[in-house]
């Protein structure tokens, strides 16, 4: 049942901080198009021959290639773009910039089960280990939450699984980056609604 206060909560935003990881993106990005660009001032300034052409190509396909990676990184850094929120409608997904925000993705607070917190070897993340919080819109992933060993319980965040596809899409790798912690972010989401909550991180 939904909190009384529910409506007079502000949105809880949950955004990611600009790492050393990010900037070092951004920088190889710039690098490799400024790279691009003299490639094809390069190969313009040599005449039409069959290298300058060569570096043309080259050129123009990095551009295309790495322009739109720099775009994408500093666009999402730029726009300050949730990864995550929580509000009066419930659980959103927001779109990933340049999309508009119309195109966001919310799970009602009325649809979901649980929340579930799974942890999963991940050869990148910190430690070895990624923790992942699920919203589950069915009581049969709550069912699979509670229950699951710990193989069928890892594919609530994996998205090639049909059986837990619909928990996939609600599912959330917390990142050290974000500005709330998963225990913050669980605190919010019951603040707005009683949701019960299934901790299978060490089990």
């Amino acid at each position: 049942m939904a909190n009384t206060d529910e409506q007079a909560l502000p949105a809880f935003p949950v955004r990611a901080r600009l790492t050393w990881r990010g900037a070092v993106q951004i920088t190889a990005c710039l690098i490799l198009v400024i790279a691009s660009v003299a490639f094809v001032a390069g190969g313009l300034m040599r005449g039409m021959s069959t290298g300058s052409v060569l570096f043309i190509v080259l050129g123009v396909a990095g551009l295309a290639l790495f322009g739109g990676g720099l775009s994408t990184s500093a666009g999402t850094l730029l726009s300050r773009r949730p990864v995550l929120e929580l509000d009066a409608e419930g659980v959103r997904r927001p779109a990933r910039w340049p999309l508009p925000r119309r195109a966001d993705k919310v799970l009602p607070w009325s649809e979901i089960h649980a929340m579930c917190a799974v942890r999963r070897g991940l050869a990148n993340a910190k430690r070895g280990e990624q923790d992942y919080l699920v919203f589950l819109p069915s009581a049969d992933l709550l069912e699979t939450a509670r229950t699951a060993e710990r193989p069928q319980l890892v594919a609530l965040t994996l998205p090639d699984v049909p059986a837990t596809a619909e928990a996939v899409r609600w599912s959330f790798a917390v990142d050290a980056s974000w500005t709330a912690s998963l225990k913050e972010i669980v605190a919010e989401a019951r603040r707005r609604h009683t949701i019960p909550v299934v901790d299978r991180r060490k089990q």
